[in-house]
């Protein structure tokens, strides 16, 4: 109850960080106080979160894969975090308070989190759950499958966590977090409680960036003592539970694999042009939907349910992904060729669609080679 430690090596689901413990919580939390205020951690896109109260959440509107997670020596300042969203291809940064918990007798890194806004971040299959979102907001806890797995953990249960205070906290459920050593998530309020440090970490999306390079630009910005890592490292790629993808690049490679000769490559590019991987799903002026812009008509041809929950669902990314795999599959794209380029532009009429299509599609071939 004396240290608070910040995200800790050799946590639960393979921490990659230094260890940096605060002896003294309570300078650190004067620190933070006198920090610059962080701007709005989604200024730089259509902002989904609601006021949270009363356990409620906002609905899911978008999906922002995280591209990079960095952890700072310190409080991560205001003017810091804006000198990240200036980095070229970045769109989106939030900044997260965390710090190093004991949960069963173990240290567990944890974030704490506004769940209207840091569900977009997590893993679509994640992000979907609803229940996780409105026990967050209830004020219980939520931990990587992992955790619950070597902590044995039961849902509904109270469990005491170890920090500047030992609150109990009701578990209220588990799923892929999609972040490399990180175990657990709380409410902002219990995590202010329990002395975690504000802004500690930051959360990068920059779409046809070289996430290598955002990574390292990153660093120089938080300077000496801090972490970044390139989350499209395929040491820290998320696995989804029970076969299932636990990110968009799993989903587009899962998807792939349902037309013989279809390049994952070519769904992912789809995916950014089409929505910017879920950035930017709703109703395009043409009518189309979801994260992969089906035109409803289309979507009751080719509509999939990819996730086995009984209903096929155009903004749904797990639907609509091996939707699109289904519709170019049918227009001949596993023959590659003039075939693929065929059931490109049937995708959407246009030669210069088709184009930016396969170059975009070459791109993320040279970069995941």
């Amino acid at each position: 109850m004396t240290a608070v430690g910040i995200l800790v090596a050799g946590s639960l689901a393979g921490g990659v960080y230094a260890a940096l413990t605060v002896k003294d919580p309570e300078p650190a939390r004067k620190d933070a106080a006198a920090s610059t205020p962080g701007p709005d951690p989604l200024r730089n896109g259509p902002v989904t979160n609601l006021d949270t109260a009363a356990g409620q959440v906002a609905p899911l509107r978008r999906v922002v894969p995280p591209d990079v997670l960095a952890v700072g020596g310190t409080t991560i300042t205001g003017a810091q975090v804006a000198k990240i969203g200036r980095i070229g291809h970045v769109k989106d940064v939030i900044a997260v308070a965390g710090g190093a918990v004991q949960l069963q007798g173990r240290q567990v890194n944890a974030f704490a989190v506004d769940p209207s806004v840091f569900r977009s971040w997590t893993p679509p299959g994640t992000a979907k759950r609803t229940e996780l979102w409105t026990a967050l907001a209830s004020d219980q806890f939520v931990v990587s499958a992992t955790a619950a797995d070597q902590l044995q953990l039961s849902r509904g249960f109270q469990y005491p966590v170890v920090g500047r205070t030992v609150p109990n906290l009701v578990l209220g459920g588990s799923g892929s977090l999609g972040l490399p050593g990180i175990d657990m998530l709380v409410s902002k309020r219990s995590g202010t409680a329990m002395g975690l440090v504000d802004d500690i970490a930051v959360l990068v999306n920059a779409p046809g960036a070289s996430p290598g390079k955002v990574a390292g630009q990153v660093k120089k910005i938080l300077g000496a003592g801090s972490s970044a890592v390139n989350l499209h490292e395929t040491k820290y790629q998320p696995s989804g539970q029970n076969g299932h993808a636990g990110s968009y690049l799993d989903l587009y490679r899962q998807a792939a694999t349902t037309c013989p000769g279809l390049s994952w490559t070519v769904l992912a590019a789809i995916g950014q042009v089409e929505s910017d991987h879920g950035r930017n799903p709703g109703r395009s002026s043409a009518g189309a939907l979801g994260p992969m812009q089906f035109m409803p008509s289309t979507w009751a041809t080719y509509g999939v349910d990819g996730d086995g929950d009984g209903k096929a669902d155009i903004m749904n990314p797990y639907d609509a992904i091996p939707a699109a795999a289904k519709y170019l599959c049918a227009n001949g794209a596993g023959k590659g060729g003039q075939s693929l380029y065929r059931a490109i532009f049937a995708y959407n009429h246009a030669d210069w669609y088709v184009q930016k299509v396969l170059g975009l599609a070459r791109a993320y071939a040279a970069q995941y080679k």
